[in-house]
């Protein structure tokens, strides 16, 4: 039977392989292991990807959040809006600082937060938004500047998902005041374990994020402010080096599966993708479509060899973490909505017209009624 992966990290596990070695052995022979030149010659790497004049690396995308929540002045009792449809690190970072989450709907095509809930929701306490660029693709952010502007609000970018897409022709990271990206390694530029990232214009900020990122120490021994273990190893930030040279071929490679998806499944009965705005260049670290009966799809799918996965099932406001809240069920309609519909097709830069192709063949079989 056909097996098409939902991703595959092997193969660029195995193309690249020989340059891990000499970047491990590198390492292991000079003992380099933490805040060293692989740290500084990654970051300033990236920080030219984002076309951004910092960038912080740190241990995970989530610790990104929280370190970029910390530079933009959020604390108890601020108020942050953030969409319903995301994952729970976007959320769960705001209360670590002390802030407040406030959950917003989204958009039913592009699944990203809707601009308008968002100035709806500002209030006397509210201390910034945060776009979430879900599945790689850009948020309208000249709407989003729109409301920022009018009520004096900080933006802070998850881009986690979205590393080198573009909102008119300018990189994620370096649209708002201050951004967070992931390097899980499933993410479209991933680690060989965990890490993160955050970017900024603002150099006040990127020094509050080296700073805290090791705890709080200014210079050798001299620690200003309580801070975190968040250092990115010169390990991980050396893979992530070698990678970073590759990530806009890969990206290509994406939006090229992207295409062919679009076009198989223009007309296609019973499905619906979400859409790429025309404004932006998205990166597809997921391609997603509605679908009734999700699960049945889902589950017709994996028996025809496809496999696929959810992103999110549960809304922000529907988990128990957050029930403290007080939203309800029917409080977010759309977002709620999509958590039932939603699914993720196959995507990886190595995917093959034969196996999109096949993809595409299978759903249109698993939505028939």
């Amino acid at each position: 039977m056909v097996h098409v992966p939902f991703v595959d990290l092997k193969t660029q596990g195995h193309e690249l392989l020989p340059e891990y070695q000499a970047a491990l052995a590198s390492v292991v022979d000079r003992a380099a292991y933490v805040m060293g030149a692989e740290l500084r010659d990654f970051e300033a790497a990236f920080a030219q990807f984002c076309a951004c004049p910092h960038a912080v690396g740190v241990s995970s995308g989530t610790d990104a959040l929280i370190l970029a929540y910390k530079a933009a002045g959020i604390g108890p009792g601020d108020e942050v809006i953030l969409p319903a449809n995301t994952f729970m690190a976007t959320t769960e970072a705001v209360t670590h600082v002390g802030g407040k989450p406030v959950v917003v709907d989204v958009l039913p095509d592009t699944a990203n937060i809707d601009p308008a809930a968002v100035e709806a929701a500002v209030t006397s306490r509210t201390k910034a938004v945060v776009p979430v660029h879900l599945f790689g693709q850009p948020v309208d952010m000249d709407a989003i500047d729109a409301v920022a502007k009018k009520h004096g609000l900080v933006v802070i970018e998850d881009a986690c998902q979205a590393h080198g897409a573009t909102h008119r022709g300018r990189p994620t990271g370096s649209l708002g005041a201050i951004a967070a990206f992931s390097f899980y390694p499933g993410k479209n530029l991933g680690a060989l374990g965990d890490g993160g990232a955050v970017t900024t214009a603002d150099a006040e900020m990127a020094e509050t994020a080296r700073v805290l990122r090791n705890h709080g120490e200014k210079t050798k021994s001299n620690h200003t402010v309580v801070g975190y273990c968040f250092r990115l190893d010169n390990l991980q930030a050396a893979f992530l080096q070698i990678k970073l040279a590759h990530l806009a071929e890969w990206n290509r490679g994406r939006r090229a599966a992207a295409k062919r998806y679009d076009q198989a499944l223009a007309g296609m009965a019973g499905v619906t993708p979400i859409s790429e705005r025309p404004d932006v260049e998205a990166v597809y670290h997921l391609y997603v479509v509605q679908v009734d009966d999700r699960d049945g799809v889902r589950t017709r799918l994996g028996e025809a060899g496809v496999d696929t996965g959810i992103h999110y099932p549960v809304p922000i406001h529907l988990h128990a973490a957050y029930a403290h809240l007080g939203y309800k069920l029917g409080a977010f309609p759309v977002a709620e909505r999509l958590a039932e519909r939603i699914l993720s097709l196959p995507m990886f830069p190595e995917i093959t017209p034969e196996q999109t192709a096949y993809v595409a063949e299978q759903l249109a079989r698993a939505v028939a009624p």
